[in-house]
């Protein structure tokens, strides 16, 4: 007998004893009045055991034939062993004319090994200790978050953290997680700080060359080669919860900063990074843990500002043709003539392309003075986007867009007649002007 049937049992042996009253059973059983003299009478007719439900031990009125249970899960095992019960459901339908709950072939399946449970397919994650050591292993990741809430433009804050403290290292507002804001990042922590002994990523493709096989580069990314020159090593984690302190210190800063700059009322990136200095030396005081060994592992960098911002940049090669034109993101360049130009027709040179600063073309060292044949600074139809630059890539898009359907001027020309004057993309960042003298009446 189940515990409820035994509390039966309790209560109307009382009201059979007089101590207890028929409506104050009914509300103590949580039945109405009626049901409870239907009780009573079962009761005091077959005893205890005509408490008991008469449905007990047999099967629903509901269930399916046996046949139908085996067939069904047959047909699974041999046909669609690796579809899940939503989809095997509609499949057995519409193929096998079978109708079957979803949930009723969710039990079969699982009763027979060929579904797991949410709870059985869960996974677990061994915690990994800390590091020792203060400069071992720094956390890099990037959040793309409405930082400033309704008062901005959603952006995405670049975390820098301590494995072995804790301790938030550099915080940066940047547009988007890319190369250029994470090169920009980094110049910052190692002016600070030194060099770490490694940074500990996750997969994006600012860190990591996704596909081994691609038949240009060098195997690494600008950001992996920059910091193989500074002698710091990249490694990039093979889940999120193998790199949980930069996840938790996001979610924790998704709460805090958001409302401290809510109460400094600041509302945009560079108001947001003048901010964040202060904003780490106070959480770092209430968060970061003493290291397990005292020792600190960064390094001293020795390097010069202009051999840092050379190696901070986008740098490739490219093969400069007989007629000394070279082809760099969807641009043709042509190196001015000179005594050395002429010498390096079928050669390769070196293309340094700075974030604050015009692109240049080297060659041991040597720049060579270009210019520009054409440009075409469009995005590619066919461009890869991360998920994380989506936002950003999409406000560019939407920018250029804007220029290109811009109503054309018709301007007087220097013939008496009339001409258009036509609309220019230019900068690596892509940057628009629209070169447009005020229009001039036409006349009859």
């Amino acid at each position: 007998m189940s515990e409820r049937d035994l509390k039966r049992i309790e209560v109307l042996s009382d009201v059979r004893t007089g101590r207890r009253t028929v409506a104050a059973a009914a509300a103590v059983l949580a039945v109405s009045e009626r049901q409870a003299y239907r009780l009573l009478a079962r009761y005091e007719c077959d005893g205890g055991s005509g408490l008991i439900h008469k449905a007990r031990g047999r099967s629903s009125n509901r269930s399916k034939n046996e046949g139908i249970r085996k067939y069904a899960v047959e047909l699974v095992r041999t046909r669609y062993a690796d579809f899940g019960p939503t989809l095997a459901t509609e499949v057995l339908l519409e193929k096998h004319d079978l109708r079957v709950g979803r949930e009723t072939l969710r039990r079969w399946m699982m009763a027979d090994g060929l579904w797991l449970s949410r709870t059985q397919r869960r996974t677990f994650h061994q915690p990994r200790l800390r590091r020792e050591s203060y400069g071992e292993l720094i956390q890099i990741d990037g959040s793309d978050h409405r930082w400033f809430e309704q008062r901005g433009d959603p952006c995405t804050l670049l975390v820098f953290i301590d494995d072995a403290t804790s301790k938030l290292m550099q915080l940066r507002f940047v547009p988007s997680e890319s190369t250029d804001s994470y090169f920009e990042a980094l110049h910052g922590y190692l002016r600070n700080h030194g060099c770490p002994v490694a940074f500990y990523s996750d997969k994006h493709t600012v860190f990591r060359v996704n596909k081994p096989d691609a038949k240009g580069g060098s195997g690494m990314t600008q950001f992996g080669r920059a910091l193989a020159e500074l002698n710091v090593e990249i490694l990039c984690a093979n889940s999120s919860q193998a790199k949980g302190r930069v996840e938790r210190a996001n979610r924790t800063l998704q709460d805090r900063l958001v409302k401290e700059l809510r109460l400094a009322d600041i509302s945009d990136i560079d108001a947001g990074n003048a901010f964040l200095p202060e904003f780490v030396e106070r959480f770092n005081e209430k968060f970061a843990l003493p290291p397990a060994k005292a020792e600190n592992l960064h390094r001293r960098l020795n390097v010069q500002v202009s051999r840092l911002a050379d190696i901070l940049c986008h740098r490739e090669q490219r093969h400069l043709s007989q007629q000394l034109a070279l082809a760099y993101d969807r641009r043709q360049i042509i190196l001015e003539r000179s005594e050395l130009a002429d010498k390096l027709a079928g050669q390769y040179v070196d293309v340094y392309d700075f974030a604050d600063r015009p692109l240049e073309v080297r060659w041991k060292g040597h720049s060579l003075p270009y210019r520009v044949f054409s440009k075409d600074q469009r995005i590619s139809h066919t461009a890869i986007v991360e998920n994380k630059r989506l936002g950003h890539a999409l406000a560019t898009v939407k920018a250029q867009q804007d220029i290109k359907h811009m109503p054309t001027v018709m301007t007087n020309s220097a013939k008496g007649g009339y001409k258009k004057r036509g609309r220019q993309l230019y900068g690596p960042d892509y940057k628009a002007t629209i070169e447009a003298p005020p229009a001039v009446e036409m006349t009859a």
